[in-house]
């Protein structure tokens, strides 16, 4: 496969969340019921059109603190257990670490939407929102 091709990625805002640091990270955004804001930017306010609190989305952001480096691991940190390909867990460390959560949107002010469910740490790019129909 060809490396040439180059593909670009433009965040569509940014998580801010209660979440300083990765070690602090739920394993999953459900586990914790974090609230935390999604700020996206004011050019893409048409695009919240038809958001609505109560209403389930997938937030997909950019682990930027993440190795790219890293192809296998033990799953959920626990060395007990055997090592497994990256492809094969949820971990933050992959070749693209994008990372998806499915949250739920409690208020949208402007363009901030408050949810609930988030493990992202605080300043993650924020990528896309899709609704979960």
């Amino acid at each position: 496969m060809s490396k040439s091709v180059q593909y670009r990625l433009e965040p569509i805002g940014i998580i801010r969340s209660p979440i300083a640091d990765r070690a602090n990270a739920p394993k999953q955004g459900s586990e914790r019921g974090l609230e935390g804001d999604l700020v996206v930017d004011s050019q893409y306010a048409d695009a919240l059109l038809g958001l609505a609190p109560g209403q389930k989305i997938l937030i997909l952001y950019w682990l930027h603190l993440s190795r790219r480096d890293c192809l296998q691991v033990h799953p959920r940190g626990d060395l007990s257990r055997p090592l497994r390909g990256v492809f094969a867990t949820r971990s933050p460390d992959r070749p693209n670490p994008i990372g998806v959560e499915l949250v739920e949107i409690l208020k949208i002010e402007g363009t901030t939407i408050t949810v609930r469910g988030l493990d992202a740490v605080d300043g993650t790019p924020l990528i896309d929102i899709k609704c979960d129909v």
